[in-house]
């Protein structure tokens, strides 16, 4: 991680995939990028792989995808949160294989997923999963993150105690 916050793979462009289970702290990870990428002088845009599928979505359905992705390319990095939390239908899955797409070898992408490249296929429908996952890797540094969840441990997080004890 240390490696990745000098921000070289901006410079290629490059993409970082985290992945790992629930509160492993691959958002956390995710967002320091992306605060280090602002404070060097980038663009950056964060959303959640949900809200990216609304955006790409509606401007599918006003007839400027076209237009909308080529405005990404203002962002020296997109992140993409929460990948793998929610399936994907097939056109959705077409959608996010445009962007990948549209980013590569231009932009670069942090993608933060519950689980590895190769299982891409249980979260995004469709034959577009492999040649995305593809060029996501092509370029791409990518970090497991394992162990319990941060939220989970003991002692972490707010404990739920009752008023009415004996």
């Amino acid at each position: 991680m240390a490696r990745l916050g000098k921000l070289d793979f901006l410079a290629v462009p490059g993409n970082v995939v985290l992945t790992g289970p629930p509160g492993t702290g691959k958002t956390h990870l995710a967002v320091g990028l992306g605060v280090r990428a602002c404070e060097a002088g980038h663009r950056v845009l964060f959303a959640t792989a949900e809200e990216w599928a609304a955006r790409l979505s509606g401007a599918r359905s006003a007839g400027r995808l076209t237009e909308e992705l080529a405005a990404l390319d203002a962002y020296s990095l997109l992140i993409v949160d929460e990948v793998g939390y929610v399936p994907f239908d097939a056109d959705t899955t077409r959608l996010f294989f445009q962007l990948v797409s549209h980013r590569y070898e231009r932009g670069s992408l942090v993608v933060t997923c519950d689980r590895p490249l190769e299982r891409w296929g249980e979260v995004f429908g469709g034959p577009a999963a492999p040649a995305m996952a593809d060029r996501l890797a092509h370029h791409a540094e990518t970090v497991r993150l394992d162990g319990d969840s941060y939220r989970m441990r003991r002692g972490a997080g707010v404990r739920a105690t009752s008023a009415w004890a004996d």
